[in-house]
């Protein structure tokens, strides 16, 4: 998967496409990320036990990973990143600005 835990993404399609923030969960067996202020899912829930929480919960729930792009300073927007080996380690490297991901 091309993205992880802790990256700024940018979401390309979708309801919330042009939204960036930080992947908070990534599941690389389903192919899905968690990001931040993307796909917010409200839940009700009753309290448990007397004095504990309850009411309305807004909770982030996974996108396919196919929908974000890696989140670019210099050019502001998302890029594709091509994964290279350089000194025997593989990192992630922008393909229009060769920005360093890793």
């Amino acid at each position: 998967m091309h993205v992880k835990k802790g990256d700024k993404v940018q979401i390309i399609s979708g309801q919330y496409k042009g939204h960036v923030g930080e992947v908070l969960a990534a599941f690389p067996k389903e192919n899905k990320v968690i990001v931040e202020g993307a796909n917010v899912r409200i839940k009700h829930q009753r309290a448990t036990q007397m004095g504990g929480e309850s009411g309305r919960i807004e909770k982030e729930g996974p996108i396919d990973a196919s929908k974000v792009l890696l989140y670019s300073e210099e050019l502001g927007r998302g890029v594709r990143v091509s994964r290279v080996v350089e000194d025997g380690k593989k990192i992630r490297k922008s393909l229009k600005t060769n920005e360093i991901f890793d």
